[in-house]
């Protein structure tokens, strides 16, 4: 076998309609457009969304709720992965770009600590926001918490 002698399988390749060739092409004279319309002519162009005169589905479905723009999304990082993070690197600062390192955020995320498990480690974790039984949390064991 030889790279000149390559060739795609049977009926993998079509050949493109040609359109507006004449009429011994069969498909002369309409062009597959039919007959007559606007949809027939050039410079044609429907509206998106456009469905006939029939009320559009975007107008159809009812409007509700609202886009908070003020809405500050964090990313989730529990006292249990925290607890996990500290027995296995036997670190004793937690900061962002501690968790990018892990791979738990992302650059532009927020990080959230929330209180899901247990800490018995006397650690300080650096994060944009703290859950009020987060921050309980490590203080009972020890430990410090900094708001970026």
């Amino acid at each position: 076998m030889y790279l000149n002698s390559l060739k795609p399988a049977e009926g993998a390749i079509k050949s493109r309609k040609r359109i507006g060739r004449g009429t011994g092409s069969g498909r002369g004279g309409t062009s597959t457009r039919g007959h007559k319309g606007a949809k027939s002519r050039s410079g044609y162009s429907q509206k998106s969304g456009f469905e006939g005169g029939q009320m559009p589905l975007q107008r159809r479905v009812p409007k509700y709720g609202f886009k908070n723009i003020n809405r500050v999304e964090y990313k989730a990082i529990n006292l249990d992965v925290i607890q996990s993070l500290a027995e296995s690197t036997n670190e004793t600062v937690f900061n962002f770009d501690f968790f990018k390192a892990h791979g738990l955020v992302s650059k532009n995320d927020k990080v959230k600590v929330l209180g899901r498990g247990e800490i018995n480690k006397g650690v300080e974790v650096h994060a944009h926001a703290f859950s009020q039984s987060a921050t309980e949390s490590i203080e009972k064991a020890g430990g410090k918490t900094v708001a970026i």
